[in-house]
This record gives structure tokens, C-alpha cells and sequence, in this order.
């Protein structure tokens, strides 16, 4: 425990101190749950895309086939070009939310390819779109779970260190302050009974 001053101000200092830390407490650990609570969110949309993905990679697999006998088609198909975000705030923590991506198309000629290529583009770009959507919310949890690791350690430190030792200091200081108030009545009623009764009535 760090050394405090025996008086009565520092006791009044650590007095303001533990009520300030004991008011903040609460609004830390309703924050520390609301950012557990968006991250479970956050995971169960991760969680639900990532399974659309899947439905729409299993779309695929009837175009696999057909790639297979022009792989010159496959190639370079569709890019992503860039990827549009907006922003949101949660519990304090700026996150990039997904809106919609730009896609490259390969130019194909539509007499010299089969009809099902637009298809594949379609399914190829819904795809794309999941995996970069996914990708948002992976961000999203990666940014949340770090504002919750600094809340947690702020509950912890208040709660843990904060919050005890400054009752501890007053505990001692109260104890300090009391047998000084002893000590002082004391010496009071000895310097009194030293006193001779003569000089007293004068």
C-alpha cells in the first residue's frame, strides 16, 4: 500500500477518491456487459453470414463442371475493386459497418460464351460480397473486444486496487486521527493534574 499522510485532509482526499471511483464502478461494468452483449451480436451475424456464404458456395459447385472445360473463364472472372463502408458507434468504440463492394467483371464476348457465365457471375459476386461483409464484422469484433479488454481491466483495477485501497487508508487514518485525539485528551488531563491548585483558583 502506498504511504498516506496521517491528517485530516488527506483523509478527506481518499474520503472524495472512494467516492469517486464507487460512482464510476457501475457505469464501467454496465459498459463491460453491453460490449460482451454486442460481441455475442457481432458473431451471431458473423456466424449467419458466414453460413449464407456457404449456401451460395455450394451455388457454385454446379458451375464447377462447366469451368472445368474453359478454365479461361474462371480466371480473373470477377474482382473486388473496392468496398464501400459507413461507420456506427458502440458503447463509445467507432466501427466500419459493410454497405456494398465494387466489382471488375471480366469482359467476355456474350456470342462467344455460354449463357450460363452471367449466372456464375452473379453467384461469383454474392460470394465475394458475403466474404468481404464477414470480413466487417471480424473488424467489428476485433475492435469491440479490445474496448472491452481496456473496460474489464478498468473494473478490475477498480475494483481490485482502487476501491480497497483507499478504504484501507482511511481505515488507518481513522485510527491515526483517533489515537492522536487520545493521546492529545490524555496529555490534556496530565499537564492538568500538574498544575498546582493555587494557580488554578488565580
Amino acid at each position: 500500500m502506498v504511504k498516506v499522510k496521517l491528517t485530516k485532509t488527506e483523509l478527506k482526499a481518499q474520503t472524495d477518491a472512494l467516492k469517486r471511483f464507487q460512482r464510476f464502478l457501475p457505469m464501467l461494468q454496465l459498459k463491460k456487459q453491453q460490449l460482451q452483449s454486442e460481441i455475442a451480436g457481432i458473431t451471431a451475424k458473423a456466424e449467419e453470414t458466414r453460413a449464407k456464404e456457404r449456401a451460395a458456395r455450394d451455388g457454385l459447385d454446379r458451375w464447377v463442371g462447366l469451368f472445368a472445360t474453359d478454365e479461361s473463364l474462371l480466371s480473373g472472372l470477377v474482382k473486388v475493386k473496392g468496398v464501400k463502408t459507413g461507420s456506427a458507434n458502440i458503447a463509445g468504440v467507432a466501427i466500419p459497418t459493410f454497405e456494398s463492394i465494387e466489382t471488375d467483371v471480366k469482359s467476355v464476348d456474350p456470342w462467344a460464351t455460354p449463357a450460363w457465365v452471367d449466372n456464375a457471375v452473379d453467384t461469383t459476386t454474392k460470394v465475394l460480397s458475403l466474404q468481404c461483409e464477414r470480413a466487417i464484422y471480424e473488424e467489428q469484433r476485433r475492435l469491440v473486444a479490445l474496448e472491452l479488454q481496456q473496460t474489464s481491466q478498468r473494473v478490475n483495477l477498480f475494483e481490485k486496487v482502487k476501491i480497497p485501497a483507499c478504504k484501507e487508508a482511511i481505515r488507518v487514518i481513522k485510527i491515526a486521527l483517533g489515537d492522536e485525539q487520545t493521546a492529545a485528551v490524555t496529555r490534556g488531563k496530565i499537564a492538568k493534574s500538574r498544575v498546582p491548585e493555587t494557580e488554578v483558583e488565580s
